[in-house]
């Protein structure tokens, strides 16, 4: 049976998720340097990291629980979590912005995927701590 999390950590999770998101967010609306095309650019990797990240932390705990996943979709979503790391970092290294911002953009994303990794897998645990322990009871067939 899986423990249910503590009200800690889940307040935690969440703490980093909004902070991450609305820190890189807010980054954004606040950066006059950039403009409205690359402020989309970097939105749509947030966006597409967060659920590549909720993804892959799925896939991976449900292939430890033995429910089935494909290896495409296992696959795309480790490819999806890459992508945006390496989308990011290309995008901040030809970005004309200073050390210091790139900077809080790459850990406000990361703060972010963190954070919804862990929101996920709280959710799951939570779900899991409800439920009782199903016993699989054999049926038997007369023939």
């Amino acid at each position: 049976m899986t423990q249910k999390p503590s009200n800690a950590f889940v307040a935690a999770s969440w703490i980093a998720l909004l902070l991450g998101i609305s820190g890189f967010i807010v980054g954004l609306w606040n950066a006059t340097g950039m403009q409205l095309n690359e402020k989309g650019y970097y939105f749509t990797v947030l966006m597409y990291g967060l659920f590549a990240a909720v993804s892959v932390q799925k896939c991976v705990r449900d292939r430890l629980e033995g429910i089935p996943v494909t290896d495409i979709y296992y696959g795309l979503s480790w490819f999806s979590i890459l992508l945006t790391i390496v989308l990011l970092t290309v995008g901040l290294w030809n970005a004309t912005l200073l050390p210091s911002e790139k900077g809080f953009y790459a850990f406000a994303f990361l703060l972010s995927v963190f954070g919804a990794i862990t929101v996920q897998k709280n959710t799951r645990d939570a779900q899991a701590a409800k439920k009782p322990e199903q016993q699989r009871i054999p049926i038997e067939v007369d023939a």
